[in-house]
């Protein structure tokens, strides 16, 4: 258990760890490759250890060389699986859902699974969609969701419609896959996507491999085949998920926050956007090449769209609780299919402080400003609740958290740097 300790005005300087979502789709771009590629500013954490071992389990070899990972990759020629090789992901539904596309590339049988919770998390239009492009997906248990039995034969290619609301990392499943196909692959995108910005991530973590990809907006994508990905040097840009809890600390404690390493103009990170957010309730923001620094000022509520940056409506819905009048968060239905049912746990947990929320089919809505009493919390083992609970445990006395090291999915010295904010 996790006790926060109250702070205002708060004065701090921090560095933020790499991205996890661009440390993924690092890690495979190096491990399809030919030749080694130096990976630096790699985030590691529970999730991404995830992604690393199976990668090593299809062949690729991981070195450190200091801060550095230097990833031997396998030319895009993955080790054949042993009788039923099992691939173990835990609660990393990035790894689940990038790696139903990658083991697709290679040859034999593997189990895909995870945690109880990863088998409620669906994967179905995915596995639909890769059947589409010639692979040999299917589910054991339940269908539609892990485990899934992959018969490894190579994906051929071709043209494959899918959804983009449920999860935009089917996409960049498909996307990171397709330059080894055996044709060129054509993915056309049905409705708006669900957090786009991953994709266009996913799609400037190709390029700086090598691939080719070319799209109309976010509705059309053509990757060509046996363009394949490079060798090279690759910096993981730093966090914003992991920065914005420290700039929502300077909005709740009404102090100043730094983060040092966060480039806001070159990042390609949806998160980004939180700083806007900030900019609205009445924080200063300060965007500069080598840092962004946000200062405190008295909040009010906003109604926004979180479709883009799902992630942080933990975030929001912990500095809302501080803001004057009411914050609306809308268009995050798919927040109930994350490490938890987002949307049900923050308003559960949230109104055990005294705080007013109500749970919409596809959002929040929180009255700020109401008398906030400490509590016992459970972040339901979602790494993004807790660290938004250390948020509000700034300025609401005798919080606890329990299950506080669920934080390790995503940035394990968490509880280390929040300590030190003074």
């Amino acid at each position: 258990m996790k006790e926060v300790r109250t702070r205002s005005d708060i004065m701090a300087t921090v560095r933020i760890p790499g991205s996890k979502s661009m440390t993924h789709r690092a890690l495979i771009c190096a491990a399809l490759a030919a030749g080694e590629s130096r990976l630096r500013d790699v985030l590691f954490c529970e999730d991404t250890d995830y992604t690393l071992e199976a990668l090593e389990t299809l062949g690729a070899a991981m070195t450190l060389d200091g801060a550095d990972l230097l990833v031997a990759g396998t030319g895009g020629r993955l080790k054949r699986a042993r009788a039923s090789e099992n691939i173990f992901l835990g609660n990393a539904g990035t790894s689940m859902r990038l790696f139903l596309s990658v083991v697709s590339l290679g040859r034999g049988e593997f189990l895909l699974d995870g945690s109880p919770r990863m088998r409620e998390r669906p994967v179905g239009e995915l596995v639909k969609a890769l059947n589409g492009l010639g692979a040999d997906l299917s589910f054991p248990k339940d269908n539609g969701y892990p485990p899934v039995l992959v018969r490894a034969r190579g994906i051929r290619g071709g043209a494959v419609r899918i959804s983009g609301r449920e999860s935009s990392q089917y996409i960049s499943s498909l996307l990171l896959a397709a330059p080894y196909a055996e044709e060129d692959t054509q993915i056309i995108v049905s409705g708006p996507i669900s957090s786009s910005p991953y994709v266009y991530m996913t799609l400037q973590v190709m390029e700086a491999f090598g691939a080719s990809v070319s799209r109309k907006g976010y509705e059309h994508f053509s990757v060509r085949s046996k363009v394949h990905y490079r060798p090279t040097v690759f910096v993981v840009e730093a966090d914003a998920s992991s920065a914005s809890y420290f700039w929502a600390a300077a909005a709740v404690s009404g102090g100043s926050v730094t983060t040092e390493n966060v480039d806001p103009f070159s990042s390609s990170q949806g998160d980004m956007g939180f700083l806007d957010i900030l900019e609205k309730m009445g924080c200063g923001v300060r965007r500069e090449p080598d840092g962004v620094t946000v200062q405190g000022a008295p909040l009010k509520g906003v109604e926004v769209d979180m479709l883009h940056m799902p992630d942080m409506v933990p975030t929001l819905a912990a500095v809302a609780l501080f803001a004057k009048g009411g914050t609306v968060i809308r268009n995050v239905a798919h927040l109930r299919l994350k490490e938890s049912d987002r949307l049900s746990a923050i308003c559960l947990e949230w109104s055990r402080l005294g705080a007013h929320v109500k749970e919409m089919k596809d959002g929040l809505v929180i009255e700020g400003g109401h008398p906030l009493k400490g509590a016992l919390l459970n972040p339901h083992d979602d790494h993004r609740l807790a660290m938004s609970m250390a948020v509000i445990g700034l300025g609401v006395p005798g919080m606890v958290i329990q299950g506080d090291d669920c934080v390790k999915k995503s940035f394990p010295n968490f509880w280390e740097m929040w300590d030190r904010l003074g």
